[in-house]
């Protein structure tokens, strides 16, 4: 089964797939800071209670909270789905190797079962002779007797030889057939896991559509203030917090050229495969997300961070989740360019740190990969994938130049374009 898997809708729809709130961020005070309250503009136009998981969203405040939902619930499955995929590679390697061996064995086998065949014919045919002790009492030159014993002994070594090498062949086999039964097992169960992953992405996108349909090009604009609203309040405080050092505000539209705006940069040096990752990222900026992409012409987050790290020489784990348990951790104030930054608390999102409190990302279906704040979605932490690498010189260090239109696009899914006239 591919990674990738072409999801039957509207490209249109995909556009505006999921849209997130700035929700507090763990990692950037003792304090979290609580969601931003919907502007007056937000909760009006439809009105109604607020929204449950039977109730259809009524008010712009709402819908945002369930597409913030669907598309969280999209993206975990996404990685499972992701996890999923490298793990049944692993197991239909393991099982070809199985199977490879337990073919070996089974000739083996033959050839022993053959030998033993040749053996039990010359016993039955009486081809063993007398014993070496009664050749050597009956022999008129006791010499040529002592050489014929020790030819019949080293025959009969070698027949034994040959019986342990059918019962050890035969053992061997079972012992490989029934290895080769599970590991089947176990890739028939991965399967069947990652198709139910895949059904689950698939049943989130299709109600984010459904909702997404239902929305005027008005109301869309709504969400993209609102949600832009949120992400630049919580890019202000995780700036303030000091939790990424002394620096000045980088809102939601980015920075203000590579360097970003005038005042105290947040800018540090990466190592030089970090240099090399980022690189890389900065050239995929524009391509398409795709769940389950790993390139070259589509990505998913985790994706596009793995692939990476992998053209700088360095392979990680492919899924958000494996690169958070398996990476070295890194504090905030300690970023680089180049370290991965997590995101939601279970792991299921991640970005390169570009500097200057901005990340590359791929952020989800129907958005491109981009440079967003820091602070786009909430931080959960950070990791580091070579920590024993030294920082380059940040003196000699020049940032890779972002491509026009870097910093377009939603940080979230969603945009006016993609609203449906009603």
């Amino acid at each position: 089964m591919s990674g990738r898997v072409s999801l039957s809708v509207s490209t249109a729809a995909l556009a505006a797939a999921a849209v997130f709130a700035a929700v507090p961020i763990a990692s950037a005070s003792p304090s979290p800071s609580p969601t931003p309250s919907p502007s007056p503009s937000a909760s009006a136009g439809l009105g109604g209670p607020g929204v449950t998981d039977d109730a259809p969203p009524r008010t712009v405040a709402e819908m945002l909270t369930r597409l913030q939902q669907l598309y969280r619930e999209a993206e975990k499955a996404t990685e499972a789905y992701n996890a999923t995929a490298a793990e049944l590679t692993r197991q239909r390697a393991e099982t070809k190797r199985v199977d490879s061996e337990l073919a070996r064995a089974r000739s083996a086998l033959a050839l022993s079962r053959v030998n033993a065949g040749r053996l039990a014919r010359e016993q039955y045919q009486g081809q063993s002779g007398l014993s070496g002790y009664l050749r050597l009492l009956l022999a008129r030159d006791p010499q040529s007797a002592l050489d014929e014993t020790y030819l019949l002994a080293r025959a009969a070594r070698g027949r034994a030889e040959t019986l342990n090498r059918l019962t050890g062949g035969e053992q061997r086999a079972r012992a490989l057939a029934a290895a080769s039964r599970e590991a089947l097992d176990r890739q028939q169960t991965l399967a069947t896991r990652q198709k139910r992953q895949r059904d689950m992405v698939r049943s989130r996108l299709q109600e984010v559509e459904k909702l997404l349909a239902s929305l005027s090009r008005a109301q869309i604009a709504a969400l993209t203030d609102l949600e832009r609203a949120g992400t630049d309040k919580a890019q202000r405080e995780l700036l303030a917090s000091g939790a990424l050092g002394e620096g000045t505000f980088q809102g939601a539209g980015g920075p203000e050229g590579a360097g970003g705006p005038a005042g105290t940069s947040l800018r540090k040096a990466p190592s030089r495969a970090g240099q090399a990752a980022l690189e890389y990222a900065v050239e995929q900026i524009g391509k398409p997300y795709e769940w389950g992409a790993v390139g070259p012409d589509s990505f998913d987050c985790s994706g596009l961070t793995s692939r990476a790290w992998a053209r700088a020489g360095l392979a990680i784990p492919r899924t958000s989740q494996e690169q958070w348990n398996e990476l070295p951790k890194v504090s905030l104030r300690e970023l680089r360019p180049g370290d991965l930054v997590i995101y939601f608390p279970g792991a299921t999102h991640v970005a390169i740190y570009l500097g200057d409190g901005m990340v590359i990302q791929a952020p989800r279906p129907g958005t491109n990969v981009k440079v967003s704040p820091i602070a786009a979605n909430p931080l959960l932490g950070a990791v580091r994938p070579d920590p024993e690498a030294g920082a380059m010189d940040p003196g000699a260090y020049a940032p890779p130049a972002l491509p026009p239109g870097a910093l377009d696009g939603s940080d979230s899914g969603y945009g006016e374009e993609a609203a449906p006239e009603v």
